[in-house]
């Protein structure tokens, strides 16, 4: 619900991974069914059910390249019916992407008790993602739209609660962003000119590189 699948698959779409043609059929397909909004979501959920529902069920995975990396993205269900699925994509990370409904009401929801942004930053961290990046997703949609308070407002209570957790919020870039509009997500948005930081796609060119054991006896969990 706080835009996951549609922020995945519109970044994907600005960095050449899939064909306009084949956007342009997905947007025409979701007015059918009057989804016109999931036509980026679609590039990853791509399951009779999880179009219908508006949900992801399964993990996805996709490439793409930024000018430092090659990226597999894994495309996570946030949906509380479907947490196996979102365990057996998460625990593959090297960095989590969190993010997170900026709207009134969207944001509330999540930072709750029972709420998603909270379940899925413990999630994260308890299975051993220590990097982390945390997009403010759907600022087109605060009141007022792009609201710098609201984005403040939102640093400050999610950061107290990644610190309970166990992360250093000081080393977590916010990044204000809209997945459907594409507001900051490759390119400085003049939408949000009042924000300083790195865009999505900077964010993760600053992901550290993890050690990998390659040269060290083999192990399997059995």
């Amino acid at each position: 619900d706080s835009g996951k699948s549609t922020t995945t698959g519109h970044l994907i779409y600005k960095l050449g991974g899939i064909d306009k043609r084949v956007i342009e059929r997905f947007e025409k397909e979701a007015a059918e069914m009057n989804k016109r909004s999931f036509k980026y979501a679609w590039v990853l959920d791509k399951l009779k059910a999880e179009r219908e529902r508006g949900i992801t069920i399964d993990i996805a995975l996709w490439k793409f390249e930024t000018t430092r990396y090659y990226c597999t993205v894994i495309d996570a269900p946030g949906h509380r019916d479907f947490i196996k699925n979102m365990i057996t994509g998460t625990s593959q990370a090297d960095c989590a992407v969190l993010i997170i409904d900026s709207t009134t009401g969207g944001f509330e929801a999540g930072i709750s008790k029972d709420g998603q942004t909270r379940e899925h930053a413990l999630l994260a961290f308890t299975l051993g993602v220590k990097q982390m990046i945390c997009c403010c997703n759907k600022m087109d949609a605060t009141t007022p739209k792009y609201s710098k308070a609201r984005y403040d407002e939102i640093v400050k209570e999610v950061s107290s609660y990644l610190k309970k957790v166990g992360y250093n919020p000081d080393k977590i870039p916010f990044v204000p962003i809209s997945g459907f509009e594409g507001d900051n997500m490759i390119e400085r948005s003049t939408n949000l000119d009042w924000y300083k930081g790195p865009t999505l796609l900077d964010a993760l060119d600053q992901i550290q590189e993890p050690k990998r054991p390659s040269d060290k006896p083999l192990r399997l969990s059995l």
